[in-house]
Parts: structure tokens; C-alpha cells; sequence
């Protein structure tokens, strides 16, 4: 522990189950914002091989401040300066582990800077992703319910266009060593959680979107995608409110999402159907 930790009463170490129902409510103080690690411990726990990965908190005077999910993604959580600087310190000394950072923009961009020089480079820093909400029906745009729930026997049917939405959005295929078997099993566990949502004609996806996270008190939408040859036709904007009325019915009443500042747009669908802008997350990929 450092100087500056001993004197400010401060310290860093892995939560464990005992320390579940803090952890509950740091992650309740903006159940939007943290939606991706409170649905994880929702689910697992604070078990690290249910959860697949470590949950770090940051500790002052013996209360917990702020916490850090260490799995595949490096996700600070209500970190402020001290923590994020301490939550560094940990990651360094671990080694990179993760394939992004992501979080709060301010958090995450920091956290970044901090292990940047022992991590090395990143392959991509997007340093602002508005986060978008929406707290009921879209008022604007009639949903179009031909985008319905996916089915199990539907699943290689949507296979080819998560693979297509993920290279196009992350930069790299999700097809690993493993012939992607590991990223199949990942939409095949969506599409059993009735998660997955398209509009599939003749065999082809036309539409697709997936819940990714879901807490009972918000949830966040993730893969959005529509077929090249049908962009600019007001598919995305009808298929968007459809996955609203599903997520509202199903899962959480506040739904959101985060967006590539970039990508005007989908920032336009987003807005039509509307969503609004209620902060920013950045993602360091690696």
C-alpha cells in the first residue's frame, strides 16, 4: 500500500461475497451507467469463475467507494481520481488481461493513460460514446414487429450477421482459434434468454438487435445492424422502437445504449426513435 493510501485511509483489494449487497448498492447509484456489471453480478455473484472475472474495490475508511470489473473488459465503476489511480496500479501489476476498457469516458479515458505506458499501445481508442436512454414507447416512430424474438432452430440464420455486426463495429471478426464456436455459444445464450431480436425474410436477416445486459432496472441494447443493402430505408428507426416495446415488456423499464460519437447515422435513428444523450462512455480496444 502506498503513502499517500496509509494516510488517506484507503486501499484496494478483491470483493468477495461478503461484500455483495455494498457492491449492489454502488452499482444502483446509476443503473444505467453500470447495467454491464451489475447484470454480470446479478447473474454470478462475485465468484470469480461464475463471473469470469475479478471484481476490485476501492476502499475508504473501510467503506466501499468504488469498484473495477477485471475480466475480459477493464470496467471502472463510480471511480473517481483516487480510485481510478489505484484500480492502475492493480491493473499494471497484473499485466493486460482484457480486450478493452470501457466505461465512463472520464473513468475509463484515465484508467487508460495510467497503464498505457507498461500496457502498451492500444489498436483503438474511441474516446466518446454518447450513452443513450429511452423510458418508454417511441412517440415518433411506429415499431415494426416484424423484427420478432429469435428462435433456437433461427440461430444459424443470425449467426453470419452478428459475425458481419461485430467486424464492422469492433474492427477484428469474432471467429477465433476455436472456428467461433465460443461466440456462438454467446448468441446461442441470448437467443435461449429470448434476448435476440431480427427480422429475418427468406432465410437473410434484414434487422437484427440483442439485450446484452439486463438488470430489473435498466437494460442496454447492443449489436444493432441492418442489411448494407437496405440502410438509409427507415428499417433501423422501425426496428429499434420494435426492440423498445420488446425490452419495456420484458425485461426493464429504462432501455439504453451506447454509440460511436462517428457514427452520425445511427446517432440519428437513435434520436428518432427517441433516445436521448444522458452521458459518455469511451472503449479502449486492444
Amino acid at each position: 500500500m502506498s503513502v499517500l493510501s496509509r494516510v488517506r485511509g484507503t486501499n484496494t483489494r478483491l470483493l468477495g461475497v461478503a461484500d455483495l449487497a455494498d457492491v449492489r448498492a454502488l452499482l444502483a447509484r446509476d443503473p444505467v451507467s453500470n447495467v454491464f456489471v451489475a447484470s454480470r453480478v446479478e447473474a454470478s455473484g462475485l465468484d470469480a469463475w461464475r463471473l469470469g472475472g475479478e471484481v476490485w474495490g476501492h476502499m475508504v475508511n473501510g467503506k466501499l467507494d468504488a469498484l473495477c470489473y477485471s475480466g475480459a473488459n477493464l470496467v471502472p465503476v463510480e471511480a473517481g481520481p483516487e480510485a481510478v489511480r489505484a484500480f492502475a496500479e492493480r491493473a499494471r501489476r497484473q499485466g493486460r488481461r482484457c480486450s478493452s476498457i470501457v466505461g465512463p469516458a472520464e473513468a475509463a479515458l484515465a484508467l487508460w493513460e495510467q497503464v498505457r505506458p507498461t500496457w502498451g499501445p492500444a489498436r483503438e481508442v474511441r474516446s466518446s460514446q454518447p450513452l443513450m436512454e429511452i423510458r418508454g414507447s417511441s412517440e415518433t416512430v411506429e415499431p415494426d414487429f416484424r423484427v420478432k424474438p429469435v428462435t433456437p432452430n433461427q440461430i444459424d440464420t443470425l449467426l453470419p450477421a452478428c459475425i458481419a455486426m461485430f467486424t464492422e463495429e469492433v474492427g477484428v471478426s469474432p471467429v477465433g482459434d476455436d472456428n467461433g464456436s465460443s461466440y456462438r455459444a454467446r448468441v446461442s445464450e441470448l437467443v435461449h434468454a429470448g434476448r435476440a431480436f431480427a427480422w429475418i425474410e427468406d432465410g437473410h436477416v434484414v434487422f437484427k438487435a440483442e439485450i446484452g445486459a439486463v438488470t430489473d432496472q435498466a437494460c442496454q441494447i447492443q449489436g444493432v445492424w441492418t442489411h448494407p443493402a437496405l440502410r438509409g430505408k427507415g428499417i433501423a428507426a422501425a426496428g429499434m422502437a420494435a426492440v423498445v416495446e420488446y425490452a419495456l415488456r420484458d425485461f426493464a423499464s429504462v432501455v439504453s445504449l451506447y454509440v460511436n460519437d462517428y457514427n452520425a447515422p445511427a446517432r440519428a435513428v437513435y434520436r428518432k426513435v427517441g433516445f436521448e444523450e444522458v452521458g459518455a462512455f469511451a472503449s479502449i480496444l486492444f
